[in-house]
């Protein structure tokens, strides 16, 4: 988790459209609703239908050694759906990808196809592959990055090209979808900013359902609020979550 991204003397665009359908990538559950689930629940209220893939399933999220890490995964996966049923996702997939050794390889690569495919959305989300340290302040995680650049390569070229896969259409029926429009968040490059005034408190109240992550939550929580006020400033709003846009054409 982090802070939003550095300031610069100009303010964001302020983004007002809303895809009719959203697909979320990240690599651990969690990282989508300390990320972006206020924008997320702001287009769920405005109609939207969202699903959410996690690449992996949080099993090294622990202190203790000892945990046993598929007792953590199944927990941490039941967090993440009760997280995702408060924002208003319509469903959640589990990639099984191993924690804290997650590889942009041709496995996942054709898993995200597969999802990109079959939920065929018209915008995808995931972390802004390009961050290693993010505000001078914190360093990203090695598998927020493989699963943001996974998921940019799963958009372009692969799920809208019918010789990427070939087997997801010739055995499962899964014909090439094209995706015009990539979120990034966690990104140093903001290019605009969504309100989540109306928002905010439902994020925080899908955070509070990832209970094994959260050391210290009343800090986390003026931390939550602290960020979004920060981002709401730059488009003149109490509350925001800033993108780096990318449109394919």
């Amino acid at each position: 988790m982090s802070g939003p991204a550095e300031r610069s003397a100009n303010d964001l665009t302020a983004y007002e459209e809303r895809p009719e359908r959203v697909l979320v990538i990240v690599a651990h559950p969690d990282d989508a609703d300390f990320g972006i689930a206020g924008t997320v629940a702001r287009w769920v209220r405005g109609g939207s239908v969202a699903w959410m893939v996690c690449c992996t399933s949080g099993d090294a999220g622990a202190d203790d050694a000892s945990v046993d890490p598929l007792a953590l995964a199944r927990l941490r996966e039941q967090e993440q759906r009760a997280a995702a049923a408060v924002i208003g996702y319509e469903g959640v997939t589990f990639l099984h990808r191993p924690d804290g050794a997650l590889a942009n390889d041709l496995a996942l690569r054709e898993q995200l196809v597969r999802e990109i495919r079959s939920f065929r959305p018209d915008a995808v989300m995931a972390m802004d592959p390009e961050v290693i340290i993010l505000d001078n302040s914190y360093v990203q995680h090695t598998d927020h990055r493989q699963a943001g650049m996974a998921a940019l390569d799963a958009v372009y070229p692969a799920a809208r090209n019918a010789m990427a896969f070939p087997s997801l259409m010739l055995e499962e029926g899964l014909a090439p979808h094209e995706v015009n429009r990539i979120f990034l968040f966690f990104t140093n490059h903001p290019t605009i900013c969504v309100d989540t005034t109306d928002t905010l408190e439902v994020k925080i109240a899908a955070l509070r359902e990832h209970a094994s992550q959260l050391r210290k939550p009343e800090e986390l929580e003026e931390r939550i609020r602290s960020w979004a006020a920060e981002d709401g400033q730059r488009i003149g709003r109490p509350a925001g979550e800033s993108f780096r846009l990318v449109s394919i054409g």
